[in-house]
């Protein structure tokens, strides 16, 4: 179990990070921005999941593989920024893969410190989710999980997949390639066709809910 859940979060930490790295490039920041926006979009996820479980120090500020992921993943992005875009929406794309990944990872890593299945499925969420929103909050944008065709919903499918093949006592590994596959699906195709949660109907979008007509 220790070492799928370190290998799912290495993986995650690089995707991520290419995700905050492919963005810093867009805005035209320097290498120190790209390299920062890429540590924080991988790091952000993890490091509130293991506070919250109380694996403390968080494994992304002891372990020197997490940064390195990172810093090497920006690296990359900043290099070879033509490359990667030509990729049909990378950041898009990244950031999808590294959700799928994380919503594994942490909820493989809260069963391991006892959570109950439900809870360790909402933690696995909220740690594919925290890294986007961080990386979108420093970008001055509404994160991506608020305004997103199925974002955290797709995270949370994912974890489920996890939480449940654990209470039936699948093999782990399988669980978490089954779970990784549900939500990057889930996450691409809502891209592809558009789904989304329904929307409060305001004047902004030309329907005035009943209520506010005079």
């Amino acid at each position: 179990m220790h070492t799928l859940v370190l290998i799912l979060d290495l993986v995650g930490t690089f995707v991520f990070a290419l995700s905050g790295g492919m963005m810093a490039a867009r805005r035209r920041l320097d290498l120190f921005g790209v390299l920062v926006l890429s540590f924080a979009a991988a790091s952000a996820g993890g490091i509130t999941r293991d506070l919250l479980i109380g694996a403390v120090p968080p494994a992304a500020l002891v372990d020197w593989r997490y940064p390195a992921v990172s810093l090497a993943a920006g690296v990359v992005t900043f290099l070879w920024t033509p490359w990667i875009e030509r990729l049909q929406t990378p950041v898009r794309m990244f950031d999808a893969l590294g959700l799928a990944v994380f919503a594994v990872a942490g909820t493989h890593k809260a069963l391991a410190f006892g959570l109950a299945p439900p809870m360790a499925a909402g933690l696995g969420m909220l740690t594919g989710i925290g890294g986007g929103m961080l990386r979108d909050l420093l970008m001055t944008e509404v994160p991506l999980v608020l305004r997103a065709e199925l974002y955290a919903v797709a995270a949370l499918a994912g974890a489920f997949v996890v939480a449940a093949g654990d209470t039936l006592g699948l093999h782990d590994t399988a669980t978490a390639v089954a779970g990784a596959l549900v939500c990057f699906g889930l996450r691409m195709t809502a891209l592809r066709l558009g789904w989304h949660l329904p929307v409060a109907l305001t004047s902004r979008n030309g329907r005035i809910p009943p209520r506010d007509r005079r």
